[in-house]
């Protein structure tokens, strides 16, 4: 990066981008960080209170299928690249309501694509002379790769397989970056993460979900027989995987970044109310008695796994937080959220 560079973060209000923001501004003090969000739901300011009068921030509430506003900020601030966080992510919603997701994720990323492509390059191949480092990273998810067996991991080179309608949307969105770079030869990097978490995750997420039913008192609803596994990574680990990727991947590449930490659904609540029995305990009894199965979500795929070797041999990237240090910070911050409401 440059003095006076300008980078675009699309989606910053939300969990990834709002912990990514505030991390980025300090490790680079050379960038002003522009931050377009449409403020869903599951965006929010206050998830960025710490930066909001930053004299390197600025924030701009608007919609990233709206072309001409993204035009107009393109030609404002000059943007020398871009990191597209904004995204519907989550999966049950995507099961009740798929065209919000098709609209947000595939038009909304490829609006971003044609913008930058039009604004960095004079044709194909041919960057304009101010914007010959300009890049275009877009965050993914380990969802479009599908389902895995007992055993095995995802890779770069892993076939798409998506799915639910969240996870299409997303492998869509994917692909249109991929055909930006090779029909064009915009410099386009893609990571595809495992599940986050970490503070200000919305709370419909699985690890907010359990925290707060539990403090409440109300049932912990767990999907199915509490076997599917993920692979939990630290969002803060990840926004450094992010900010290096972007850096120093190399253009048209994918990476993934994983966190090593492969544990079932039932697991995940249980350490979660062992940590609570403690930190905050019931008058009577273990927060695991709250935990309740229900239904199982359409779909519902049954193991993500992901092998980062790539991005830690290439780009020497490591998660720093285990499970247990990440899980331990993680339900400290939401029993301060969730006694402060």
């Amino acid at each position: 990066m440059k003095q006076n560079d300008t980078l675009l973060i699309t989606g910053g209000a939300g969990f990834i981008g709002s912990n990514f923001i505030p991390y980025y501004l300090e490790e680079y003090p050379e960038v002003h960080i522009v931050n377009l969000d449409a403020l869903t739901y599951a965006g929010s300011l206050a998830n960025l209170n710490e930066v909001a009068q930053h004299p390197r921030y600025t924030f701009v509430h608007g919609n990233i299928c709206d072309r001409a506003l993204v035009e107009k900020l393109f030609e404002k601030y000059r943007f020398t690249g871009v990191i597209h966080f904004a995204a519907e992510s989550h999966v049950d919603n995507s099961i009740k309501n798929p065209g919000v997701f098709i609209e947000t994720n595939v038009t909304g990323t490829f609006t971003l694509l044609d913008v930058a492509y039009t604004y960095w390059m004079e044709a194909p191949f041919a960057y304009k002379a101010a914007f010959k480092n300009a890049r275009f990273h877009h965050i993914s998810t380990d969802e479009v790769y599908g389902s895995l067996g007992p055993t095995g991991l995802f890779t770069e080179e892993t076939p798409y397989a998506p799915n639910s309608p969240y996870s299409a949307s997303k492998a869509s969105s994917d692909m249109l970056v991929r055909s930006y770079h090779h029909t064009y030869g915009l410099n386009t990097v893609i990571t595809n993460c495992s599940n986050n978490y970490g503070p200000k995750q919305h709370e419909e997420k699985l690890i907010p979900t359990i925290i707060r039913k539990a403090l409440a008192g109300e049932a912990i609803p767990i999907y199915g027989d509490g076997k599917n596994i993920r692979d939990w990574l630290y969002v803060l680990d990840h926004c450094k995987g992010i900010a290096l990727v972007y850096h120093k991947g190399i253009a048209g590449e994918i990476y993934n970044i994983g966190g090593r930490n492969e544990y079932p659904n039932i697991a995940i609540a249980q350490r979660i109310c062992e940590l609570l029995d403690a930190m905050q305990p019931k008058a009577s009894g273990s927060y695991v008695e709250q935990i309740h199965y229900v239904a199982d979500r359409a779909g519902h795929d049954r193991r993500y796994a992901i092998d980062a070797s790539k991005i830690e041999n290439q780009l020497r990237w490591k998660a720093q937080e285990t499970f247990e240090t990440g899980i331990l910070k993680t339900v400290q911050y939401y029993l301060n959220i969730f006694d402060d409401n």
